[in-house]
């Protein structure tokens, strides 16, 4: 045999060899190129190169069929037709002066009207002006959309305006994050992107919209080849990719497409667990309820969650969106000296609460209490769980729904009247303190436990209250009464200042009869002053009443005795009212000259407010001893 023929065998094998992984490797890279231009969908779906709808129609559509009736915004050319489609469609689109704002006001929506709230904004900047508003939402669980817009597809990483990784910069805000591809699938994102938002434990959700997906195929095409003019075989190669682009972008564009929302999935106690907590409610004599956020949250109507509530008959305290709940006067609720109350329970339920800061991180709580923890979110249900607490029962589930559970379990059942009378006499007795000290005279200006007392007495059953502020908004936490559910409004746990216009905004929409007003501190109403400008172009009248100390108080009093300097917490004593004056609001001075007409001025803010203006009222306050001892971290 000749000996050449062997390794002549051996080359042809070796150059076979190559051939296939070479024929492999094109096929890949071809499969991909057909998958990522859609080649093979676009042979059964067509493009409708001649229409003028464009993708701003299909989120319209959208949010229409998933019951949205405000959009919050502040304009741009990438997110243009999202808006004018909304307008179209009947959809309330609100532009305001800061896009924080724009997601503040979808917080407030979300959290009064139990839908998703939505806030749209455009790329780049836009996008990132929103970043705080959105990680409050998420420590709130308010279920917000943020749409968003974003360079051409086409134009990603290559120098385009206002093009950031935009997506990389939400995740770890958000519970869902998407850059829609094509067209046709604007409304099943958005689908999920809604139905996450709202479901498990709520939290926002942002969506991003390139460029080219919302405007009309036409003036696509004529932007991706306007600057396109070579017929070389090269360019030719090119031209057949853009062409192929933007078939894919728009083929099955206008195809029937199911918008309805989809089913919202909820955590729930089972029977079993429900029946543990029967048994140790029965046994208690000093039980009491702690009331978070969560519990105000959908499916129960806060109405029948009262009614739950006023019939076990146990003592309730409530925090953050919970507080109103059992109305102005409830004798079950318990507003003062809770630290001293939860010393002596034996039962204490949980019901949406977190073992943060707000509850010592569980240290608050007795080691001989038993402990009900009920909470959507597991890491929230356990927080600093073995470690200053322990929970007797955990239950991962919808809090409303587990006392309407527990309560219709425990028919028959009579909390001891004795514990809830005497925990509502110590209230009484350090109410009348209180309002002992608002009788005080400040060293300057006005006391503003005197002012808080003025305005509790004249707020409407009606009435909303938004909280934003250090000092002053913790003070009228402890003396102003919500009148029912879902009345107050405050930022949650993430502590945030600024939220007060937005959160205006979006409940005056939602409850145009209601007088809302906000508390805000001087140094918060610094962060939303320009939307008085808002309120005023969408004739949504609201008050401020800003407690004007010229001092970050909540941080100076802890600074100036630690560290001996009040640096960078004082502030001016400035004419707040001349501003919402200027803005086209009313603004009014209450100072010691005019003291004695408190009431007379806030029944003229309310006048005002009625006959639809936005109204300021500038308090100059002096300092007081009520929060003395209270810490800012």
């Amino acid at each position: 045999m000749n000996p050449d023929v062997p390794a002549a065998a051996s080359a042809l094998e070796g150059s076979s060899t190559w051939l296939l992984v070479l024929l492999g490797s094109l096929t890949a890279t071809l499969l991909g190129v057909a998958h990522k231009l859609g080649l093979i969908y676009q042979l059964w779906h067509q493009v409708d190169t001649k229409s003028t709808r464009h993708g701003g129609e299909t989120v319209a559509e959208v949010l229409k069929a998933h019951g949205v009736r405000f959009l919050f915004t502040l304009p741009g050319g990438h997110i243009s037709p999202i808006l004018v489609a909304c307008e179209k469609l009947g959809i309330r689109v609100v532009d305001t002066r800061h896009e924080a704002t724009a997601v503040f006001a979808a917080d407030a929506v979300a959290r009064l009207s139990g839908t998703v709230g939505v806030a749209v904004t455009t790329a780049g900047p836009g996008v990132t002006n929103t970043v705080t508003a959105m990680k409050n939402a998420q420590m709130a669980e308010s279920p917000v959309l943020l749409i968003g817009g974003s360079a051409a597809r086409l134009q990603k990483g290559r120098g385009a305006l206002q093009d950031i990784d935009q997506l990389s910069l939400f995740k770890p805000l958000c519970k869902f994050c998407a850059s829609v591809n094509s067209v046709r699938e604007i409304a099943p994102v958005l689908r999920k992107a809604i139905a996450i938002a709202q479901c498990d434990t709520p939290g926002p959700v942002f969506v991003e919209f390139p460029l080219d997906i919302l405007y009309p195929y036409h003036l696509v095409e004529r932007e991706v080849f306007k600057n396109f003019t070579s017929k070389s075989l090269l360019g030719k190669i090119v031209n057949w990719y853009l062409r192929s682009y933007i078939g894919n972008l728009f083929a099955g564009a206008w195809e029937m497409q199911d918008l309805s929302p989809l089913p919202v999935n909820l955590p729930k106690a089972s029977k079993g667990q429900v029946q543990q907590c029967v048994e140790l409610i029965s046994r208690a004599k000093k039980p009491v309820i702690i009331l978070g956020s969560q519990v105000t949250l959908p499916p129960t109507p806060v109405k029948i969650l009262r009614d739950t509530l006023e019939e076990l008959g146990i003592p309730c305290f409530l925090g953050g969106m919970a507080r109103g709940m059992l109305g102005k006067n409830s004798p079950l609720h318990i507003r003062q000296n809770r630290r001293d109350a939860l010393k002596e329970a034996d039962v204490v339920i949980l019901a949406g609460t977190v073992c943060d800061f707000r509850l010592s991180f569980g240290g608050i709580l007795s080691k001989r209490s038993k402990i009900i923890a009920v909470n959507r979110n597991r890491e929230q249900l356990l927080k600093n769980a073995h470690v200053l607490w322990k929970p007797t029962v955990a239950i991962q589930g919808d809090a409303a729904c587990f006392l309407v559970s527990l309560c219709q379990a425990l028919k028959g059942y009579s909390c001891p009247q004795d514990w809830v009378t005497g925990l509502k006499e110590v209230d009484r007795i350090k109410e009348k303190a209180n309002r002992e000290k608002a009788e005080k005279p400040t060293e300057q200006h006005l006391n503003p436990l005197k002012l808080l007392h003025h305005l509790d007495n004249l707020l409407p059953e009606d009435s909303l209250l938004i909280a934003d502020g250090g000092d002053f908004v913790a003070s009228a936490a402890y003396i102003v009464k919500p009148r029912g559910p879902l009345t107050w409004l405050d930022p949650g746990a993430f502590g945030t200042l600024g939220v007060g216009g937005g959160f205006a905004l979006g409940a005056k929409l939602c409850r145009p009869d209601s007088e809302v007003w906000i508390i805000y501190g001087d140094g918060s109403l610094g962060f939303s002053i320009m939307e008085f400008d808002t309120f005023v172009r969408h004739k949504t009248p609201v008050i401020a009443l800003v407690g004007n100390d010229a001092c970050w108080s909540q941080i100076s009093r802890e600074q100036v005795p630690m560290l001996g300097s009040n640096v960078a917490c004082g502030l001016d004593y400035i004419d707040y009212h001349v501003v919402a004056k200027g803005l086209g609001g009313k603004g009014f001075l209450l100072n010691r000259e005019n003291e004695d007409q408190t009431e007379e001025l806030i029944r003229t803010a309310q006048s005002e407010c009625r006959q639809g203006h936005p109204v300021l009222l500038n308090v100059l306050i002096g300092k007081t001893d009520f929060r003395e001892g209270s810490i800012a971290v």
